[in-house]
């Protein structure tokens, strides 16, 4: 009898092999546990923790996974009446929260540095009937390479990801784990900071942090994560690290995981992370998520925005004296589809008041050459092999699929259209350039209105997104208290 990973159609030689692989070190490792995880629409891992010795046959078998789990909204309400006549009429396999099974790649098999005789396991959803769960964030994603790749292209990416860290003080009697105060969702842990803040890349204060940063180090390095370097951002108890770069689906899933990660590794040491862009307290500095990516040939890996020369007759605010006629064409799309995109690189309401002038922040749609100030930067001198384009509209809690993939669909189309990009910016907290959107109502507004973003997702999703981000925005419009809602939704779970 077949198993239901041959059924759909991803077992091969290859993943024998792996799984082979994998089962070795799980009897070698000593290994009692494996967590079977996935990246939900949040890009929050969820999933189930298995005995070692039923791990090999759930990789080939799968492991059952309530499909309400994809309908959750960012406070884990299910956003879709599952449970009446027609709740789930568009969402065909997802009514009375029926059963999907989740497949783990074994060669994604990694022992979890923090938690003794612990391993993990990245898998994917699967209808019952051996289909795709087409609302996977993460098969979004392959699905915008296979697109890329079509076209002849690879996607290289590098991450810069600023984030909090703060000390627990509480014991839990303070509220968190006072199952007197249980809520939906609960209170967060009382914190004290690990430094003061307003001294940028202070050696001073990256001394009095570090031991959380050296947690954080050794759970990326143990877990094979390209870690390059950890810094002192400007805020208080701000802290930013650093990536190198690598393939578009790799560094998705190096964020999920680092995220996941650092914030459990951080737990058990007496501290909490924190991905929410701003988080509830005075004075505090916004964290951003830039994305670095270039395309690359896909056969040969060169990198194909780079230019040995400015084009001919070209001035620096020109995108041809940096970029190739390729990069100018991405560049432009990605300009064309901002509006757009904005709801997938900034998916809170709390990530809209990071769009500040003067902040380091993007608060117009405009690209500059090497400026921190534009929406869109690109890094890169003629002839340096690593010309690149830094989109800096993200923030730290997005999901990272659905991130780079609102990416390669903007910039295809760019490349497609040949569109022209602007002049760069010398100015880009001026009051004439079109600006992005202030909410993430306006943001979802933006999405629903770019045909060509609508036709590259599908209508589907960008239906079933909105919905669940709509769940969102009315829960908080709702909230008698909205800083204590975005303390509760926000602070404490993300």
């Amino acid at each position: 009898m077949s198993s239901f990973a041959e059924h759909c159609g991803i077992h091969d030689a290859p993943r024998q092999h792996a799984l082979e692989q994998t089962r070795a070190l799980i009897q070698a490792g000593g290994i009692e546990l494996v967590r079977f995880a996935w990246c939900d629409l949040h890009g929050t891992l969820r999933g189930k923790t298995l005995v070692a010795a039923a791990a090999a046959k759930a990789m080939l078998d799968g492991v059952g996974l309530v499909s309400t789990l994809l309908l959750k909204d960012s406070s884990d309400r299910t956003a879709f009446k599952v449970f009446e006549t027609g709740g789930a009429a568009d969402l065909p396999g997802f009514e009375f929260a029926s059963n999907l099974l989740l497949l783990a790649d074994p060669a994604s098999f990694k022992h979890l540095p923090w938690t003794p005789a612990t391993a993990w396991v990245q898998g994917q959803p699967w209808m019952q009937d051996g289909s795709a769960v087409e609302l996977d964030t993460r098969r979004i994603l392959q699905r915008a390479l296979a697109r890329l790749a079509d076209a002849g292209y690879g996607m290289k990416c590098g991450l810069e990801i600023e984030f909090h860290i703060y000390r627990i003080t509480g014991d839990g009697a303070d509220g968190q784990l006072d199952p007197e105060q249980a809520a939906w969702p609960g209170l967060p842990p009382k914190i004290a900071m690990i430094h003061p803040g307003y001294n940028l890349l202070s050696e001073q204060w990256f001394d009095m942090a570090e031991e959380p940063l050296r947690i954080v180090q050794h759970t990326a390095q143990a877990l094979g994560l390209p870690l390059q370097s950890l810094e002192i951002e400007l805020g208080p108890s701000q802290v930013e690290a650093v990536f190198d770069a690598t393939d578009a689906l790799t560094a998705a899933d190096n964020m999920v995981l680092f995220r996941s990660a650092v914030k459990q590794a951080l737990r058990r040491a007496g501290y909490h992370a924190t991905f929410m862009c701003r988080p509830p307290f005075p004075n505090i500095m916004s964290s951003g998520w830039h994305l670095h990516q270039s395309l690359v040939d896909i056969h040969s890996g060169a990198n194909l925005f780079q230019r040995e020369a400015p084009a001919p007759g070209t001035q620096p605010t020109d995108a041809q004296y940096t970029l190739s006629a390729p990069g100018e064409h991405y560049l432009a799309g990605l300009l064309e589809h901002a509006r757009g995109m904005t709801a997938f690189c900034t998916p809170t309401i709390n990530g809209f008041g990071r769009f500040r002038p003067n902040a380091l922040a993007p608060q117009s749609v405009l690209w500059g050459r090497d400026n921190r100030g534009a929406m869109l930067r690109v890094v890169g001198q003629p002839g340096d092999g690593a010309t690149r384009i830094e989109n800096r509209i993200g923030e730290p809690a997005a999901n990272p699929y659905l991130y780079l993939a609102s990416q390669i669909h903007a910039g295809l189309d760019g490349i497609t259209r040949e569109l022209k990009a602007p002049a760069a910016t010398d100015a880009p907290y001026g009051d004439t350039a079109v600006k992005l959107p202030t909410s993430l109502g306006a943001a979802l507004d933006a999405l629903q209105g770019d045909a060509a973003l609508v036709a590259a997702f599908g209508s589907s999703f960008i239906n079933y997104f909105t919905r669940i981000k709509q769940s969102e925005i009315s829960r908080h419009e709702q909230a008698v208290d909205r800083e204590d809602w975005q303390r509760r939704e926000y602070f404490s779970r993300i």
